[in-house]
């Protein structure tokens, strides 16, 4: 079995193949390791046959999505997955055939409806089901304490105690552990009966994950996150530098439009002289009448740089071909000592 662990943070996931036919599989990848996980498989010679999200992830972006486009191959999840992107569902105990390789898939709910554990030889995934030292937490939408002790006790920790444990998170710096391991340190373990359990589980009071509402967005629905929108914004817009601009200000270039979207009191507090304003969440409704000459080079301003880029792209798709941002917004131009003019004059 060709073998890959792989660390973001907290998260886990997992690249493993047949050794004889080179045909593997992508478990619970993150976003941030796209590129990674391409670069590792073709060290391995590996070609990724399936990408699997455990479950519906809460705390990460999933990238199972876009590798499946990029690699066009199934996103694999469990059958009560919410995701519509997922395009082959296993339900319990079949079984993905991966080259000569077996993946049991034993659907595991408590910490989502569709969390799924994966057996394979040796070893399980046990995704956010059972942890190194804990569990998955039952507080988040889709939890259930009473069904996560049905989970463990009576599928999970039935394997056989050298059962190699891989799970999806891990923020103490551990790789594997055992189910006789698990059974015999981990502290939520001990609490083996139901009503002991779930009254721990349901007192753990953790803190909520810092993407929360935008993970489960994303990941449910296959929509875009906040950082996959400003970077495709981002690879189609230019970008100016505050020097560049100081000198189209000097030049009084008819042809250079700076064009401020913040929002009134924000523009009022100061701007850049001669800015025009058109706050960004009218820009669609007003681009006609304000902004008359689609030949223009326009530059858009915003406090950091980031709703800029997204309205310079926006202006773009709407025909203004010549729209940039500047780089660093007004936070970089006031650090720079550079002039501003307040009021609601440019």
């Amino acid at each position: 079995m060709i073998f890959e662990q792989i660390s973001t943070g907290g998260c886990q996931s997992y690249l493993v193949g047949c050794s004889e036919t080179y045909a593997g599989v992508l478990i619970d990848p993150a976003q941030q390791q796209f590129d990674h996980y391409l670069g590792l498989a073709a060290r391995e010679g590996l070609r990724i046959h399936y990408v699997i999200d455990t479950h519906t992830h809460a705390d990460h972006f999933s990238a199972s999505r876009e590798l499946g486009r990029k690699l066009d191959i199934p996103v694999v999840m469990h059958r009560l997955a919410p995701a519509p992107f997922a395009d082959f569902r296993l339900a319990d105990r079949e079984i993905l055939r991966v080259g000569n390789l077996r993946f049991e898939a034993h659907h595991t709910p408590g910490h989502t409806q569709d969390s799924m554990c994966l057996s394979i030889e040796d070893r399980v995934f046990t995704a956010d089901t059972l942890l190194i030292g804990g569990t998955g937490r039952t507080d988040l939408p889709g939890g259930d304490a009473s069904a996560l002790f049905d989970s463990l006790f009576n599928i999970v920790l039935k394997l056989p105690a050298e059962t190699k444990v891989f799970p999806a998170h891990d923020y103490k710096g551990h790789t594997s552990s055992t189910i006789g391991a698990e059974m015999e340190s981990n502290p939520r373990l001990q609490k083996r009966e139901r009503s002991p359990f779930v009254e721990m589980m349901e007192h753990l009071n953790l803190s909520a994950p810092t993407h929360l509402t935008e993970a489960l967005r994303t990941n449910m629905s296959g929509g875009k996150t906040i950082s996959q929108l400003l970077s495709a914004a981002a690879a189609q817009v230019p970008f100016v530098s505050m020097r560049e601009v100081q000198e189209c200000i000097a030049k009084d270039d008819p042809d250079f439009l700076l064009l401020d979207v913040r929002e009134k009191d924000a523009y009022e507090a100061g701007h850049i002289p001669g800015a025009k304003h058109l706050p960004r969440g009218q820009l669609e409704l007003r681009v006609n009448g304000d902004l008359p000459d689609p030949t223009r080079r326009i530059l858009v301003v915003c406090e950091l740089g980031l709703i800029s880029t997204l309205a310079a792209a926006t202006l773009r798709e709407l025909g203004f071909l010549h729209a940039t941002a500047l780089d660093g917004g007004m936070k970089a131009w006031r650090e720079g000592n550079l002039p501003t003019r307040q009021g609601s004059s440019p």
